[in-house]
């Protein structure tokens, strides 16, 4: 697939907490960055995204009496997972990986960021209305499609495409450039999510 300058890269959340050693590290979770180098050379405009909750935010289990991380729970805007304390704003786990260098990223976004209600997506809040600002950006920008890679492939990479696609964005995944948390099925339900939508997934070998 051919990269034009109306093409932006956004790189999800390739933080430490995510990454093995961290407080919700991903299998393997370090080895997107080496794709994500490769893929970023093709890029004339790329974004960063970055988890920056404050602590007891609301998608902690810590925060709910009785709970443990990956329970389930019903908040105002709907049913979402519990997760262990993750990203947390100014601590070593919520900065980006050592290894991950893109000193030419034009914008880092900060999510996650309201203490009672949690964003995957790139694009909105967790109640799927409150937006990030991406949307805007991109557009006064003149940036078209979006190529996604990061983590988590099941949650706020995949989060990210679908309400791009919502948008009328087209949306790429750069699959080697991601990996997924699968937690209780979660990969394959957003996979189907992702052919209803049209998000589209490739390889960054397929770039040109």
């Amino acid at each position: 697939m051919e990269i034009t300058s109306r093409d932006v890269f956004v790189v999800v959340d390739v933080q430490n907490d995510f990454c093995p050693g961290g407080a919700l590290a991903i299998a393997s979770g370090d080895e997107v960055i080496e794709a994500i180098h490769g893929a970023a050379r093709r890029f004339e405009h790329i974004i960063l995204t970055q988890d920056w909750h404050p602590r007891g935010h609301s998608s902690f289990a810590s925060a709910h009496p009785g709970r443990k991380p990956f329970d389930t729970i019903e908040l105002p805007h709907g049913t979402h997972t519990l997760w262990p304390d993750h990203c947390v704003q100014g601590t070593a786990g919520a900065e980006f990986h050592p290894s991950l260098s893109l000193p030419q990223a034009e914008l880092i976004l900060r999510k996650g960021f309201r203490a009672g209600i949690d964003s995957y997506s790139a694009f909105f809040e967790n109640d799927h209305v409150t937006p990030t600002g991406l949307a805007g950006y991109l557009r006064e920008r003149g940036l078209e499609r979006v190529f996604l890679a990061g983590l988590a492939y099941d949650f706020c990479v995949g989060f990210s495409a679908l309400d791009a696609r919502r948008l009328g964005i087209p949306a790429v995944i750069l699959r080697d450039g991601s990996r997924a948390i699968d937690a209780d099925g979660s990969m394959a339900r957003i996979e189907r999510k992702f052919e209803k939508a049209g998000v589209k997934l490739l390889e960054s070998d397929d770039l040109r």
